[in-house]
């Protein structure tokens, strides 16, 4: 058989289901060996939209998305997904083509060296010269892409190599077992619960993969430890859980930060520097902290661990559980529980009434009542990404999706294609600014074509709203940010789907549950008024954490 009939053994090997790229001259073998296979070829409008599938269709299922492109300008349009599974550890595997071998070593059409150009980007990459390792080099590609942290790989594969004979098979994928914390560790980590008054939880994004949310809400049930998240670890414990604080993830100082300058021991599970950089959380340094993590921490000057269990989370979760119920490590509940009932409150001041102006908060609460606790929503990169990080309540482990890392604008309208792939039995909503609806809204068409169905709502300010909320926060004025657009209701219709433009609080309402319970593909335009933005960079710009009258430190109870 050739090597690119191997390649696609491999791939089905492996589980891959769906392929998203482009066809391309280079890669062409590899289509029509696709086109014999049980995978679906997802053909999309341009190769970053589907890398941003592969992404969020890897960290909804965990295992590795799959995007391909052909040589030059295809790989580098894949460079802005991939770079965004790297950095928000979604396991992904990117494959690209390449010209004939005879070639690569000199100035030739469309060449580039795609494997050096991946090599930031990606936890490994190679090019596949030989035959004879097409099988070691696919299994190590999802091998490590799946392997904690996750994160993206590559492979190239050159249009003479794909064309050669070989005579090999898919090396099978093992479940590699993940070691389990050290008892001495745990133990240290014990005796800094036992000093504490006043203990708190920051999750990351590795706390809502594998098992760690379960054995996390057993944990907090049991001491009553408080849990603020960041955005990407929301839905870790729910909020509807008396003990969340809700997330932190602005760089001003809100309600949940005052819950971290008052603890005086800080307990980090899968947080990532990338996440919520610590300066913002422990600018004085002085913070004790115990970092769980499947990595040893980063070397940071404001974040320095006294203890460090590297280990799989939920097996250093279940392991320190057993100790605090034997021994009934308990904490109070009544210093934090204000700050909790603060944070409601202020999600309630956002509720829209009939004749109020469209805003992000306001919408993201009709949302959140349409959206079942399990349901998925995928949040664009812009001022409403704040807004979905701080007010939107989530309910369950990987049901809001935040680019958080890279923090790519675009994602989220081709994330919507790949989530409801990946969970077809969920309601999918998508939202987006104006700015990066635009730079993907093609991928409207793959989602036609291939009949699926989510929610696509467009807050629309003709602006890119968070960059003139920094500017205007920081020099009372904006530059370069204000935009024109075209009648988006008339956009979508144009590609042959249903579009609705509410401009009362009744027709909203309506619009949106059609739109969200249809679960047909559709597009909502709402109109916002930025003006909260600046609002609430006040109010956080006052010592808010003068509302709150904090206990002296006690015993544990």
């Amino acid at each position: 058989m050739k090597v690119s009939d191997l390649v696609v053994k491999c791939l089905e090997s492996e589980g891959v289901k769906y392929i998203f790229g482009l066809p391309g001259e280079e890669n062409e073998d590899l289509l029509f060996s696709l086109n014999q296979s049980s995978i679906k070829f997802i053909a999309t409008r341009i190769e970053g939209g589907a890398s941003f599938m592969a992404d969020i269709y890897g960290r909804l299922t965990g295992k590795a998305g799959v995007c391909l492109s052909t040589l030059g300008p295809g790989a580098t349009n894949l460079i802005t997904g991939v770079a965004d599974a790297h950095l928000d550890k979604a396991p992904l595997v990117a494959i690209t083509g390449q010209g004939s071998s005879a070639r690569i070593h000199k100035e030739s059409h469309q060449n580039i060296d795609i494997v050096n150009m991946f090599k930031p980007i990606t936890k490994w990459n190679a090019s596949i010269q030989n035959p004879l390792v097409t099988a070691e080099v696919i299994r190590k590609a999802f091998k490590l892409a799946e392997m904690e942290k996750p994160g993206a790989t590559h492979f190239e594969l050159p249009e003479d190599v794909a064309k050669m004979e070989c005579d090999l098979s898919p090396i099978p994928s093992t479940r590699v077992r993940r070691a389990g914390p050290d008892y001495k560790s745990i133990n240290q980590a014990v005796d800094l619960l036992r000093e504490a008054s006043f203990p708190l939880i920051i999750t990351g994004n590795g706390a809502i993969r594998k098992l760690a949310s379960k054995h996390l809400r057993q944990f907090v049930g049991h001491t009553h430890i408080p849990v603020v998240s960041t955005f990407m670890g929301k839905g870790a414990i729910s909020d509807k859980d008396d003990h969340s604080l809700f997330s932190v993830g602005l760089q001003g100082r809100d309600f949940g930060a005052c819950a971290i300058e008052r603890a005086d021991l800080i307990l980090t599970i899968g947080y990532d520097i990338a996440e919520y950089a610590p300066e913002f959380w422990n600018p004085r340094k002085d913070k004790r902290i115990i970092h769980f993590d499947f990595l040893p921490a980063e070397v940071y000057d404001y974040y320095q661990p006294e203890v460090e269990i590297v280990a799989d989370i939920s097996g250093s979760i279940w392991a320190l559980n057993d100790i605090v119920a034997k021994e009934e490590i308990t904490f109070d509940r009544s210093w934090f529980l204000p700050i909790r009932e603060r944070i409601i409150d202020d999600f309630k001041s956002y509720k829209l009434e009939e004749g109020d102006e469209f805003t992000v908060p306001g919408v993201l609460h009709l949302i959140r009542d349409l959206m079942d606790p399990g349901d998925i929503l995928i949040s664009d990169v812009g001022s409403h990404k704040m807004w979905v990080g701080r007010n939107y309540p989530v309910y369950e482990p990987n049901s809001v999706i935040i680019s958080n890392g890279m923090a790519s604008m675009g994602i989220a309208l081709p994330g919507g294609l790949a989530a409801k792939l990946a969970k077809p039995h969920k309601k999918v909503v998508t939202v987006m600014g104006d700015g990066g609806f635009l730079m993907n809204s093609q991928e409207i068409e793959t989602a036609k074509r291939f009949g699926i169905g989510y929610t696509i709502i467009v807050f629309n300010d003709n602006d890119y709203g968070l960059i003139s909320w920094k500017q205007a926060s920081h020099t009372g004025k904006t530059f370069g940010t204000q935009l024109s657009n075209p009648d988006f209701k008339k956009y979508a219709e144009s590609f042959g789907i249903t579009a609705y433009a509410p401009k009362t609080l009744k027709e909203l309402n309506s619009k949106l549950k059609q739109a969200i319970t249809g679960q047909e593909l559709c597009l909502v335009e709402i109109p916002i008024q930025p003006s909260v933005n600046i609002e609430l960079s006040e109010k956080l710009d006052r010592d808010l954490c003068d509302l709150f009258e904090f206990p002296e430190k006690r015993g544990q109870s």
